[in-house]
């Protein structure tokens, strides 16, 4: 198009040159011996006037040009052409890939339990708490509970070792799958974009039907069977007999399950009751 409107400048600054060459030059009657002296005076004139007209057509079709030139840059990419930043793309693109594995590891640790260990703090026999109680009973709680979730007793010494079976969940295989299928659609929207032109076999590939994979998430997870947790209990007491030390190293879950059974609170924590708790408190009153 620059082009084309470049050809047509020329032409305009032709046609201009000759019409103000024609517009400058006076039709006059003389006499034929008069003729030459007028055409040496008249010549410097026209010469002049010439070039000035030149000149302005020069500057008006450099205008042209340029303004058109612009006009393109700011029209809109032609089909399959880019019209975003590369950096910005790549970037957001290296940050995704290095994230992806993350699908995977969420799968591969489903099957295995997250261990944490945390020491919880209750009244001790000396205590003036009304739910104050001796190193032993507190045992024979922790013993009750244990034996209660199905964990049996495989070590009894100065640390106690319960051992348990966690079954599999069919909802947990569900929620893999989801997880899963979200996952592996984001990917298919990624290679959409970055391969749209790639083809197999002469056909475009369908990177949706990735999608299809999300199901083995959960069959992955169910084929692995229960899961076997062991639970160590360590009790102590204060100088005082004041406060019993219980310090607990098992799954995450079960920590969390068991504190909040026993009415445990964690030691160096301070325990807020909650809006749920206060009415509780109050109906049971």
């Amino acid at each position: 198009m620059i082009r084309k409107l470049a050809l047509l400048a020329t032409s305009l600054l032709l046609v201009g040159s000759t019409e103000a060459f024609h517009l400058h030059t006076p039709t006059v009657s003389v006499p034929r011996r008069k003729t030459q002296q007028l055409r040496m005076a008249a010549d410097p004139m026209l010469a002049t006037t010439f070039v000035s007209h030149v000149s302005d057509l020069m500057h008006s079709t450099s205008l042209l040009v340029s303004d058109a030139a612009n006009e393109l840059s700011q029209q809109p990419p032609e089909a399959g052409g880019i019209s975003y930043s590369k950096a910005s793309y790549y970037t957001v693109l290296g940050l995704y890939l290095i994230s992806f594995p993350g699908l995977w590891s969420t799968v591969s640790r489903s099957t295995k339990a997250k261990i944490k260990r945390k020491t919880f703090v209750t009244p001790g026999e000396a205590s003036k708490d009304t739910k104050a109680m001796s190193l032993r009973q507190q045992a024979g709680e922790i013993m009750a509970y244990m034996k209660a979730n199905n964990y049996e007793v495989i070590d009894a010494g100065e640390t106690i070792t319960f051992r348990g079976v966690v079954a599999r969940s069919l909802s947990q295989a569900f929620f893999l799958t989801f997880c899963t299928a979200l996952g592996l659609l984001s990917l298919a929207l990624v290679l959409s974009i970055q391969f749209h032109e790639v083809q197999i076999f002469g056909m475009e590939p369908n990177w949706f039907l990735l999608a299809l994979l999300s199901p083995y998430a959960g069959l992955y997870y169910w084929s692995s069977g229960d899961r076997v947790d062991d639970c160590t209990v360590k009790l102590s007491v204060n100088p005082d007999e004041t406060e019993n030390e219980i310090a607990v190293m098992g799954s995450e879950e079960e920590l969390e399950r068991m504190w909040k059974t026993l009415d445990w609170q964690e030691k160096g924590m301070v325990k807020i009751e909650g809006v749920l708790d206060k009415m509780q408190s109050q109906n049971s009153e």
